[in-house]
């Protein structure tokens, strides 16, 4: 017979959602605390709104792309696999679809949708949701969960308390490392938070290229030791103080401090092509344009946008005729097509970051169960914990999945 408890979950977003409707499918007395007015309001904005939900790879690759102590997740990963995560949505009338890279998305591209059915599961499960309801703190006696205090002072008595505040990314979300605080109030270490998937300001004046996205490029992240420490294939863009996209907020995963470390980014803008054949390509729009100034000599080659950038890194007179152009400098400009270099000054601000990185220390956690290793009944959810993974779905699964352990542990 199952020995009914009283469960607090705090947060309402991924990990806090799935937790709760799990502990309460085990016909637990569940009470969700969300301190803003709706649920789930990161994940609306996730997938720039669309909301990629998982990525349908297999659990071994699952671990391969959460670079955080990523071995830690193996049973939460195990317990609540990918796959039963897109059966959960579909049983809950969210139809999903995969596109590249293995992505997946809510057929309608609504992250909505998925909020509206993660509600609709703790209805059916019967949690108490209680929204605008700010915790003061977490209480303990003789080293197990007794109580959580509101804001107003109300007392909630429980056996079971599960932390999914989130990280500190976002703060307009409601993630402001509330989590954190209780945790460390309880004895727990601290990972000091740092963005992750996020932007990165450059050394390099890149205003004028502001907005330009590039497709199908290659990088490669070099450290101060000249070593490479991640390659990508994909898609990027520029701010105005630096780049971003996709394969640089993946990126960014590695770069772990500028404390003592610092990086480049080359950007091969022709991966497709091996310098030689590169070369000839040149050659051949050179013979096109044999009789034009060298900058309206690029436009078969490059955006129109990122020309002048060109011309001014080749060093090469953008009024001269292209005939004029010599072999070496043709050269250069293959060279420096094939390893466009932005040094990197930081990340951009934490509250632009995708997700967090740093959190509950994970030693201090079991993985097994996700429940504290001080704290009788006093677990952990979602990006409040020390991991985090590269942009593709993974960082939801981590939530779903940490989420239910949770769930079905407490």
């Amino acid at each position: 017979m199952i020995n009914l408890k009283k469960v607090v979950v705090i947060g309402g977003g991924a990990a806090g959602m799935v937790a709760a409707s799990t502990a309460s499918s085990m016909e637990h007395d569940v009470t969700l605390l969300e301190k803003n007015e709706r649920l789930g309001r990161k994940l609306l904005i996730t997938g720039k709104g669309r909301c990629n939900i998982t990525n349908n790879c297999d659990i071994e690759e699952l671990i391969e792309n959460t670079p955080t102590n990523g071995k830690f997740l193996y049973s939460a990963f195990y317990t609540f696999t990918n796959e039963q995560v897109i059966d959960m949505f579909n049983s809950l009338g969210v139809k999903t679809k995969t596109e590249r890279g293995k992505r997946v998305f809510p057929e309608s591209d609504k992250a909505k949708d998925v909020v509206v059915a993660l509600e609709k599961q703790m209805k059916q499960n019967k949690v108490n949701v209680v929204l605008n309801s700010n915790v003061k703190k977490i209480e303990q006696k003789n080293g197990k969960i007794e109580s959580v205090v509101l804001s107003n002072n109300k007392v909630i008595k429980c056996d079971s308390v599960i932390i999914a505040t989130g990280g500190v990314s976002y703060p307009r979300t409601g993630s402001t490392g509330d989590g954190y605080k209780f945790a460390k109030s309880l004895g727990h270490t601290i990972i000091k938070p740092k963005p992750s998937l996020i932007g990165l300001e450059t050394f390099e004046d890149v205003y004028s290229l502001n907005k330009l996205s590039l497709r199908n490029i290659a990088i490669k992240v070099i450290d101060k030791k000249g070593k490479s420490i991640y390659e990508d294939f994909g898609e990027m863009e520029f701010s105005d103080i630096g780049i971003e996209g996709p394969v640089i907020r993946s990126a960014s995963c590695r770069m772990k401090s500028f404390e003592n470390e610092t990086y480049k980014v080359i950007v091969d803008l022709k991966p497709a092509l091996d310098e030689e054949m590169l070369d000839k390509r040149i050659q051949k729009d050179f013979k096109k344009y044999t009789n034009k100034k060298f900058e309206n000599s690029l436009d078969d080659l490059l955006p129109k946008k990122l020309i002048p950038y060109i011309i001014d890194l080749s060093g090469i007179d953008k009024d001269l005729v292209v005939h004029q152009i010599s072999r070496k400098q043709r050269k250069d400009l293959v060279n420096l097509l094939k390893n466009l270099e932005f040094n990197i000054r930081n990340y951009k601000p934490i509250d632009e970051a995708i997700i967090t990185s740093g959190g509950i220390k994970t030693s201090e956690i079991n993985s097994s169960t996700m429940e504290s290793k001080l704290i009788e009944g006093l677990f952990f959810a979602g990006e409040v914990i020390d991991v985090d993974a590269y942009t593709g779905g993974f960082n939801l699964q981590i939530a779903f999945s940490t989420g239910y352990l949770a769930g079905i542990s407490c």
